[in-house]
C-alpha cells in the first residue's frame, strides 16, 4: 500500500509543478475564444490560385470521367480538406495514395 501512496504523491507533486508560472506567450490571442472575430493583425488569404498541380493532387487516384460530385473542388478554398491528403493505408486506400 505504501508504494502506491508514494507514487500518487509524486504524481500530484509533478502535476502541481506543471501548473506553475504562465508562459511568455500568455499575452497572445487564444484561437476559439471569439470565433466570430479575427485577431488584430492576423494574416488574411486574399487569393487562392488552384493550378494544375493542385487539381492533379486533389484528383489523385480518380479516373476520368470525373463524377459530378467532385464539382465541389471548384469552390474549394485555402482551408484544410482531407480530400487532397493521404488517408488510411491498405485495405482502405482506394485512391492509391500509399501505393509505390
Amino acid at each position: 500500500m505504501k508504494p502506491i501512496k508514494t507514487a500518487t504523491m509524486a504524481l500530484l507533486s509533478l502535476a502541481s509543478l506543471s501548473v506553475g508560472t504562465p508562459s511568455p506567450c500568455a499575452e497572445l490571442p487564444v484561437a476559439g475564444t471569439a470565433p466570430y472575430q479575427r485577431p488584430q493583425g492576423a494574416p488574411v488569404i486574399t487569393t487562392f490560385a488552384k493550378n494544375g498541380a493542385w487539381y492533379e493532387r486533389a484528383l489523385h487516384g480518380i479516373t476520368r470521367p470525373y463524377p459530378a460530385s467532385l464539382r465541389f473542388l471548384e469552390d474549394q478554398g485555402a482551408w484544410h480538406t482531407p480530400f487532397n491528403h493521404p488517408g488510411m493505408t491498405a485495405p482502405y486506400d482506394i485512391r492509391g495514395w500509399h501505393h509505390n
